[in-house]
């Protein structure tokens, strides 16, 4: 997957947890999950967007490790909302898959630019 396609994934990523937020219950648990879930998902996408404008190999990895904490936190937090039962069916559980999925990614990502961060020390 290129880099624009990924951060397209990521940007709708964050546009389905908003809307899945919408529909969690209105009282505390469902305000504050909500919150935490709509800003780790903001942040999957926003970081990974910054990773462009990385300064070296160093910072590209310490940005992607940023993206992939927030996106296991979302993956956390929709299994919350699962297993508290605050809203199930197939939104949540595509959600579910999506988070794992894009952890999967940036983990993959994470240890290949580091494996070729050991391999050249010119950086």
């Amino acid at each position: 997957m290129d880099r624009k396609a990924l951060q397209e994934r990521t940007k709708r990523f964050h546009i389905d947890v908003i809307k899945l937020c919408e529909e969690l219950p209105r009282n505390a648990a469902g305000f504050e999950i909500a919150k935490q879930l709509i800003r780790a998902a903001g942040s999957v996408g926003a970081n990974y967007r910054g990773t462009v404008r990385a300064k070296s190999k160093a910072d590209f990895i310490y940005k992607i490790e940023i993206v992939l904490e927030e996106a296991d936190e979302c993956h956390y937090w929709l299994e919350i909302i699962r297993d508290a039962e605050l809203k199930k069916g197939i939104d949540v559980d595509k959600l579910i898959y999506e988070a794992n999925e894009l952890t999967a990614i940036f983990a993959a990502t994470d240890k290949t630019a580091k494996s070729n961060k050991a391999g050249n020390n010119n950086v």
